[in-house]
This record gives structure tokens, C-alpha cells and sequence, in this order.
């Protein structure tokens, strides 16, 4: 009968465990000084060795040289333990038997030494399950056991241990395991079974696993069903529903090219390939968490310990990284990982990824306040948001000293519009903006041009923004369509502030009223 690649491959001593050095280490120790806890807990994730360990150390406390830090293998308890048939080593799970009446029952069975080896081991799986009651039951036991009773709790849940259960035992945390010893391990059983496989190939596979030995293992025995001695990456990829590199590498190409339809196009094609969509998200956010990294690091420092991918992956994720700002790939982190929480629990897991997608280009328009001041004191004028490719790029200023200046920016605007009865209008009046308003002063021949409806799509479409539009009929009339300003100080410190050029920049880029200045020499 078959036997999958996890159990056949399953360590039988401590040499054989993938990493968790530090446990290895300390129960070998204890073994050697006869120094043998009563209790102990050990905790982690799924599939990194907690019931292989506290197997292993029921044979090197039962094997007939022991105890010993390296069993025989070929001795009767050695060879039962092994099997899981010997009744000096009881395993039981606390899934199905959580409650008070199990624990009485196994606090009964505590009393009687072993029938044969020198040690009666009960490994308890999933212990965090165990009621509350029932630990209060076991917990003397725990606490004053038999000489020949040694209890392993394995939980992943480590904080769901009662306090006074946890305070009677030694506690081991298991620690997922590395990528690259993950890939080693994968490789040596591939040799063993006649599998070919590259590196890309059990990059795929040990991605799968997340740190767990048996999930990457389960992915193997899958994969070797599916494609048989020989197993491909794009093969294993599709597979194991995974996503490909140059497949997340189109959400970066379209965040470099601010493309918001090419996003669209992106969540199409998944869902014309039958591919999860909550799935997706959650590698794009790994995708972009590795993006980060690399960023941070630099190539150098991108080592599979930090980044779980092949080394040509690492290579090629340095370079895509090297495109963004840490600023930017940050945003598109957080962003990606509200999006994967949002999909969680959406009727619509199209629309919100669609929408999230279309965020991410949004976010990459964005400038830091940082820049935005720097350009302002450099004698910028008001950034304006890159526009999606096939969305029409926005009108080219006049070049020279006038390119700032709102009236030049304007007339440059309205006659590549064709429009111009208005470019000549305001050719011949003074055009100013202060904060959210736009300033005109013209001849009373002017005034219905600017009324006319084009001349504010125009004024919203040269500077990126909505403004006010006040028209005044010569110097000294009042404004014929200017709601009433706020009041302000008329002071010398507040006119010396609205006079000075880096404050009148910031109201044109920022908008906003002045209302109150204050002296701080006073």
C-alpha cells in the first residue's frame, strides 16, 4: 500500500529533524544529564515537527540502550513507537477527546507504571482544545506525576494553555522553517525517489508550505501525481493555483505606467481563468511585502531568509523594486492588505478587487508633503496628477519665465482648444489666483467670455482643481461674481504674510483662506 511522502520520510532522530536546533539541542542535553522534565509543551505553526520531536524523544527515553540520544531503530520499543502500536506511548487528540470524563480516564491510566518500556509517555495533539475543566483535573497530575510519566502537550495555539498548566512544564516554541533548508530537504527526497525537479520547481512547492515541512511535502506528493518523474514549475504553478512572477509583475507595470484599464484588464483574465480572487490578493500582498524588502535591503541583502523565493526570483524582484520609491511600495502594501481583508467577507469579490486595483494607481499619483514644500520653494507651481495612459495628456505650458504665470497657462490652453474668442479675452485682462479663487479684472466688453461655462472647464482642466472665478469690471468696481471673502487681520504682520512669494505658492497649490496672523516676536 502506498505511503505518502510525509510519512515515509517522517525523522526518526534528532539528526533528522529540519532545523529547531534549539529544541534538538536542549532535550539531547537533558537526555545526556538525566535531567528529563516531567512536562513539556511544544507550540508553532502546522508541520514543523512538534509530534515527530515528542515521538523521538519517546524512543530515546524507551530504547532498549537508552536512554539515549540516538536510538537504535531495530529494538521492539524502538520498532512499536515507530509503528504507533507500543502501549507505553499513548497518543491521544484532544480534538475528540477534550472533555473532563478523557482526562479522569487518562489521570487512572497515570497510576500504573509501564507494562514493559522504561517511560509511559502520553503525547496530547491539539491540547489548546482541552476544556478548561478538563485541564483542572489534570492539573495535579501534571504538577506531581509518577517518576515514569512524562506528559508532551503540542499546541499551536500556545496561549490557549491554562497559566497553571504552562507554569509545570518546559516550553519548546517550534519555529517555521527555512525556506532554503525547507528547498534542501525537498531536494534530497526528490533524489530519493528518482523526481526531477529544478529549483523553480521546489521554490513553487516550498512557497506552498509556508515554513511547514508537511505542507510542502503534501504539495509534492501532489504535484507528482499530477505530472509524474518529471515536474515542471509552470505545471506545479497552475496546479497549486499560484501565480507566477511575470503574472504579479503586470500589476507593477501598470502601476509605473499609472495605466487604471490595464488594471481592469488584469482582473478580467482572472476571472476568465477561473482563478480565486482572495487568493490573488493575498500573493499580491506578499508580492509587494517582498518588493519592500528588496527595496529596503537592496540585492545584496534579499537572502531567502528574508525573501522566500529562488535566488533568479530574488534577482528579478530587486530589479522591479528598484522602479518604486520604500514610500510608495509601503502604500501599496497597506493598501493590498486592506483589500485582502475587505474580500474576506464580500458579495462582490470582483468589484472590490477591481476597485482596489484602481486605488493602487491613485496612490501612486500622490506626491509627499515633503516634495510638494521643496517644489514650492524652488519656485514650483501647483503639481498636477499623471493622468492613465489613453486618457489624454494634459495641455504643455508655454516654456520660458511666463510658464508659471495663470493667465499664460490659460491662453496657451484655450487656443489648442480652438477657442478663441476666450483666448483673446484673457490675453487682454489680468488673471491672478489667490488660495481657491481666480482673479480677473477686465474690460465690461470681456465679461460675458468668462461667465461662459468652457472658460471654467478650462480653468478646472489646466490646474488639476476647481477654483472660484471673480470678475471684476475694471480696477475699482466690485467683483460681478465673487462670493463674499472671509473676513481677515489687516495688520502689518498679515499683510508682510500674504505678501511673501512662498506663502502666495502655497495657497495657489494648496487652496485655503487666511484668517488670523499671528506675531511671534510679540
Amino acid at each position: 500500500m502506498y505511503q505518502v511522502i510525509a510519512r515515509k520520510y517522517r525523522p526518526q532522530t534528532f539528526q533528522d529533524v529540519v532545523n529547531q536546533e534549539h529544541v534538538k539541542t536542549t532535550l539531547e542535553n537533558a537526555i545526556v544529564q538525566n535531567r528529563i522534565a516531567h512536562g513539556y509543551i511544544f507550540s508553532g505553526q502546522r508541520g514543523t515537527g512538534k509530534t515527530t520531536v515528542a515521538r523521538i524523544l519517546a524512543r530515546c527515553l524507551n530504547c532498549i540502550q537508552g536512554p539515549t540520544t540516538t536510538p537504535c531503530g531495530v529494538c521492539a520499543s524502538c520498532l512499536e513507537i515507530t509503528a504507533g502500536g507500543t502501549v507505553d506511548v499513548i497518543e491521544i487528540d484532544a480534538a475528540s477527546n477534550r472533555g473532563i470524563n478523557e482526562m479522569r480516564e487518562l489521570r487512572e491510566n497515570v497510576r500504573y507504571q509501564p507494562a514493559r518500556d522504561r517511560y509511559k509517555v502520553f503525547i496530547v495533539d491539539e491540547a489548546h482544545q482541552i476544556t478548561s475543566e478538563a485541564f483542572n483535573a489534570l492539573l495535579k497530575t501534571i504538577e506531581e506525576p509518577p517518576p515514569w510519566v512524562v506528559f508532551v502537550l503540542c499546541t499551536t495555539e500556545a496561549h490557549k494553555i491554562p497559566a497553571t498548566i504552562a507554569s509545570r512544564c518546559q516550553h519548546f516554541s517550534f519555529r517555521s522553517v527555512d525556506f532554503e533548508d525547507l528547498m534542501t530537504r525537498m531536494a534530497w527526497i526528490c533524489q530519493q525517489e528518482n523526481i526531477e525537479a529544478d529549483p523553480e520547481t521546489l521554490a513553487v512547492l516550498a512557497q506552498a508550505g509556508e515554513g511547514s515541512v508537511r505542507d510542502s511535502l503534501s504539495a509534492l506528493d501532489q504535484a507528482i501525481a499530477c505530472c509524474g518523474s518529471k515536474l515542471n514549475a509552470a505545471e506545479v504553478r497552475a496546479l497549486l493555483g499560484a501565480f507566477s512572477l511575470e503574472s504579479l509583475e503586470r500589476v507593477t507595470a501598470a502601476l509605473r505606467d499609472g495605466d487604471s484599464r490595464r488594471m481592469l484588464e488584469v482582473v478580467d483574465e482572472l476571472e476568465r481563468s477561473g482563478h480565486n480572487l482572495q487568493h490573488f490578493s493575498r500573493e499580491l500582498s506578499r508580492y509587494f511585502r517582498n518588493l519592500l524588502v528588496a527595496r529596503i535591503g537592496g540585492p545584496e541583502a534579499g537572502s531567502a531568509r528574508l525573501i522566500a523565493a529562488s535566488s533568479a526570483q530574488r534577482q528579478k524582484l530587486a530589479e522591479i523594486a528598484a522602479g518604486f520609491s520604500e514610500e510608495d511600495l509601503t502604500r501599496y502594501l497597506q493598501l493590498s492588505l486592506d483589500l485582502f481583508r475587505d474580500l474576506q467577507s464580500s458579495l462582490q469579490p470582483r468589484f472590490h478587487l477591481e476597485i482596489g486595483l484602481v486605488r493602487l494607481v491613485q496612490a501612486g499619483r500622490l506626491l509627499p508633503i515633503e516634495q510638494a514644500l521643496a517644489d514650492l520653494k524652488n519656485g514650483g507651481t501647483a503639481p498636477r496628477p499623471a493622468r492613465p495612459s489613453g486618457g489624454g495628456a494634459p495641455p504643455a505650458p508655454p516654456a520660458g519665465p511666463a510658464a508659471g504665470q495663470p493667465q499664460q497657462q490659460l491662453h496657451a490652453h484655450l487656443s489648442q482648444k480652438g477657442l478663441t474668442h476666450l483666448a483673446d479675452a484673457v490675453e487682454n485682462s489680468s488673471v491672478t489666483i489667490a488660495g481657491s479663487d481666480l482673479q480677473v479684472v477686465t474690460a465690461k466688453s470681456y465679461k460675458l467670455y468668462f461667465d461662459d461655462k468652457q472658460f471654467a472647464e478650462a480653468v478646472r482642466a489646466v490646474f488639476g482643481r476647481p477654483l472660484r472665478i471673480q470678475v471684476t469690471i475694471g480696477a475699482g468696481e466690485e467683483p460681478a461674481a465673487a462670493m463674499p471673502p472671509a473676513a481677515i487681520q489687516t495688520d502689518d504682520a498679515t499683510s508682510r504674510a500674504l505678501a511673501n512669494p512662498e506663502v502666495r505658492r502655497f495657497r495657489e497649490v494648496f487652496g485655503g483662506e487666511v484668517r488670523r496672523v499671528r506675531n511671534l516676536k510679540e
